[in-house]
């Protein structure tokens, strides 16, 4: 295990190097000028001029990069061209609601999916197999800003039940809660669908092992056969998909926090992209990527304790 964790910190490193590498070259190639976003329709020649020599962004690209990487590795992401603001504070300023948002959504997400799959195979082509499955494809299929603003439209401004966006009062609030619940929902369909869809088709094919129906023959009740025997070894596979999805919904949550306007590092993403602040995407892109494989480190370290067959020599 300890091999592993130091295989996965190493590949790490020279992953998020590649990716602020062609984050870095991506923004560079990209139309539109930095200096003219940031000077306005007013700026004269001299001004602009003035601009890039303050930022740097007149010298060489592969010596800005290499500036820029030095600074990464003691621990300062830069200042926003836009707001001077440092990248490390801002980030970490927005951070909490993104995370607040991707947890409640994979709540929501694990709730719904592994509780539909597994009465879905129990219960193979009953009535509520098909409404499972049916709500899987629906759940997948509909994009996230058409529910996001159909749920908005439902329950915020037709019932009033629930605040129609922001995310100000802390999660752990009354309050707090409600502003979370359909951004949550909005963001964990998709991820319920497919844990729904996975947690079904193992679960089938576990139930019908050998060893389960040696459980049945011995007089194991369902209930002991399902929960102790089954859901353990279909749970590997879906653990997967948790994971995979965790780490994807730390990254995309971009969409409905423009929907439910949270200061996010999605919208901090959005924002900077579109002022071509070189630091600020550079920063939320590491962020993003360094989640995911941590995440997925963590799953490979999960799957040892459900399963301690699994070896990782």
């Amino acid at each position: 295990m300890i091999g592993l964790v130091t295989r996965r910190f190493m590949q790490l490193i020279f992953l998020l190097v590649g990716i602020s590498f062609l984050v870095f070259m991506s923004m560079y190639l990209a139309p539109g000028d930095p200096a003219t976003i940031i000077g306005g329709p007013t700026a004269s020649q001299s001004d602009l001029e003035a601009i890039r020599e303050d930022l740097g962004l007149n010298r060489p690209v592969l010596v800005q990069y290499v500036d820029y990487m030095k600074g990464v590795l003691q621990g300062d992401l830069g200042y926003s061209f836009q707001t001077n603001q440092s990248v490390s504070d801002a980030i970490i300023t927005r951070f909490p609601n993104t995370l607040n948002l991707a947890i409640a959504s994979m709540i929501v997400a694990v709730i719904i999916g592994v509780t539909a799959g597994i009465i879905s195979a129990i219960k193979q082509n009953s009535w509520f197999d098909v409404s499972s499955t049916t709500f899987a494809l629906a759940g997948i299929s509909i994009p996230n800003f058409w529910l996001g603003t159909m749920l908005i439209l439902l329950f915020s401004v037709t019932l009033r039940w629930l605040p129609v966006g922001g995310l100000s009062a802390p999660f752990y609030t009354i309050e707090g809660m409600k502003q979370l619940i359909l951004p949550a929902i909005t963001l964990g369909t998709a991820s319920a669908a497919m844990i729904a869809r996975m947690a079904r088709s193992t679960m089938l094919e576990v139930i019908r092992a050998d060893y389960i129906r040696t459980a049945k023959a011995k007089g194991v009740r369902q209930r002991g056969v399902i929960w102790i025997h089954a859901l353990r070894n279909a749970m590997i596979p879906v653990i997967t998909v948790i994971g995979v999805n965790f780490g994807g919904l730390l990254g995309g949550t971009i969409i409905t926090e423009q929907v439910f306007a949270i200061n996010g590092v999605g919208r901090l993403m959005i924002d900077a992209i579109a002022a071509r602040d070189f630091p600020m995407v550079q920063g939320t892109v590491l962020l993003v990527a360094g989640l995911f494989v941590l995440v997925n480190l963590i799953v490979d370290i999960v799957y040892a304790i459900i399963d301690p067959r699994i070896s990782y020599d």
